[in-house]
Parts: structure tokens; sequence; C-alpha cells
């Protein structure tokens, strides 16, 4: 079991100077750390190949990572930095069990922790702004969805109903504190109704909502200006063999930034910051040639890498949902 999920045509980061810096860069590092096996601050990319359950890595600092792990009928791909070594933890949550796998980098470790039921969604993220991943799932009952998070800091529990059963999962750092927030996609009755994003921001416990793209759109979280805050973002499908067409919500003056890349039915989405500068590229894996697309946000250019064979699942796809 991969975690694309699927939906009827969806259900596939002087002293103030510095710690600005810090901050500003935070969203992006959040996610990047996850696909950085080798923390040269660089994603990677990296596959999983369901037939043999191996992740196949291609270190950006040079050299391979082969490593089984996990079980592709039972497992969700969950990588993330749980260890706080600033670098990624191949990991995998199980749904049978609701056991997190994981082989921490920092030491090369395992690691088994049950958090969840069957039935959970994974959500891992950092949600107390620890440099940690926290173990995280979401639990569908009764028509409400309710947060369960793990809190690295002190192993505490921390619940919270957010969202409807029905809503799509799209955690993400949007006020820019460190801390990713709870927030939820809802579809409207029709595929082409507005999808409403709706966002418990952790800073002040405000409650944001933005329509933003069709209810049928794929969510494509990810820092695609900068300024240290996930954007909205969503990826449009077309028909088969016609492009993909993304639209993205820019947090730091809420304009559009759109562009067309990839296509549909062979590509699925790979974004993030390959190289380096604290950006999202936008970005596309191809199951039909194994070949990741990269749209640098460094200076726009086209980065293609082959790695993959047709039917492995790229890893940041993880992010999509």
């Amino acid at each position: 079991m991969n975690n694309i999920l699927t939906r009827s045509g969806k259900i596939s980061v002087v002293f103030a100077c510095v710690l600005l810096l810090v901050v500003s860069a935070s969203a992006q590092i959040s996610l990047r750390k996850a696909l950085d096996f080798d923390g040269d601050n660089k994603a990677d990319y990296s596959v999983f190949r369901e037939s043999n359950n191996v992740w196949y890595i291609n270190r950006s600092s040079g050299g391979f990572t082969f490593q089984q792990f996990g079980a592709s009928n039972t497992d969700y791909q969950t990588p993330g930095d749980f260890d706080g070594d600033n670098r990624g933890d191949i990991a995998v949550w199980r749904d049978t069990d609701g056991v997190w796998y994981r082989l921490n980098s920092s030491n090369n470790t395992f690691s088994a922790v049950q958090f969840g039921i069957m039935g959970d969604e994974p959500v891992a993220r950092d949600y107390d702004g620890d440099g940690r991943t926290d173990q995280a799932v979401v639990r569908r009952s009764n028509g409400a969805m309710t947060w369960y998070i793990l809190r690295s800091t002190n192993g505490a529990l921390q619940a919270a109903q957010f969202g409807l059963a029905t809503d799509y999962v799209v955690p993400g750092d949007y006020d820019g504190d460190l801390k990713f927030d709870y927030a939820v996609q809802r579809s409207g009755v029709n595929p082409t109704d507005p999808g409403i994003f709706y966002i418990l921001q952790s800073q002040t416990g405000a409650l944001a909502s933005i329509a933003w793209g069709f209810s049928s759109d794929l969510v494509v979280p990810g820092d695609y200006d900068g300024d240290g805050k996930t954007d909205v973002a969503v990826v449009r499908e077309g028909s088969g063999g016609s492009p993909l067409s993304w639209f993205i919500r820019l947090s730091t003056n809420g304009s559009l930034k759109s562009a067309i890349f990839g296509t549909t039915q062979t590509d699925l989405s790979a974004q993030n910051d390959y190289d380096g500068d604290g950006i999202t590229d936008i970005a596309v894996w191809r199951d039909t040639n194994g070949v990741f697309y990269v749209l640098r946000s460094t200076d726009n250019g086209l980065t293609s890498a082959q790695w993959g064979a047709a039917n492995d699942f790229p890893i940041a796809n993880y992010d999509t949902h």
C-alpha cells in the first residue's frame, strides 16, 4: 500500500538578522529535511519499489542508498526527521497494527512505536516546533476528523478535533511560526466546485478559510516563494496525456503563481527543494520512464534525472493529497 490518496479522480525556513533568516526558511526546511537523507540541504531523488520493498535514494551529495524497509501491502511511507539530526529518516506507518517503524539516520538504529489504529491516516510533521517530526495520525469517525499527535518534545499526547470526516488533510506551516498547523481541504458537491482550505493557525489559534482551486484538484503543499510559510497550492489534472496545471497562492501577497508542468496519468507530483535555495521546486516523477522533472526555482530552468522504474512510488509524493 503506498500513500497516494485518490478520490474518484483524486483518490489518487548581527543576531536579529540571523533569527529572521532562520524563521523565514522554516516551512521549506521542515519539508525538505524529510527527503534530505544526506544532510546537504537539498532534497534527494528517492523512490520506493513495491515489488521488493526497497527504498532507492540518490544522494545529492553523491552516492546511493538502497534499503529494504517496510511492506508494500500494509505500509505508508512517512519520511521525516524524527531524531532531529537534520536528515531524513526512512520510516513507515503500518495500517494493520498502527506501528511506526523507522531507521534513525543519526545512529542507524531501528525504532518501533505503536501510535494509531487501523483506518487512521498518518500525518507526521513537526507540530511542536522542536525541529523533529512528530508521529501523528488523523481519525475519521462520526462525521468528524480528530488529530492525534505524539509530541517529540515530551512524549505527551495532543488531540484535537478539526475538520470533517470527508475532508482531506493538508498540514503545513501556513503562519510561519515553525509549527505545522492543522489544515484541511473541503470539497464541494461537484468536481469543479471551489475547494475550501480551513487552517487553524498555531500561532494565534485563529481560523483561516481560503477558497482555492477545484474540489477535484490535488493539494501540493510547499513554500514556493521562500517566505517561510506554506503556500496553498493545487495541481489540476486533465484527460489522459494532457498537461498538469499548477495553481499556487503565494503567501507573501496572495497573488497567483501558475505553471503548466507534467502530464496527466503518467506523472506523480514530487515537489520539494532540490536545488537547495529554500524554495519549493515544482516537480514531477514520470512512471513511464522513471525520470524526475524539476522546474528549478533558482532560474526557472529544467532539470531531468532518471531514477526509478515503472510502478515505483516517488517518496516526495507522500505530501500530496
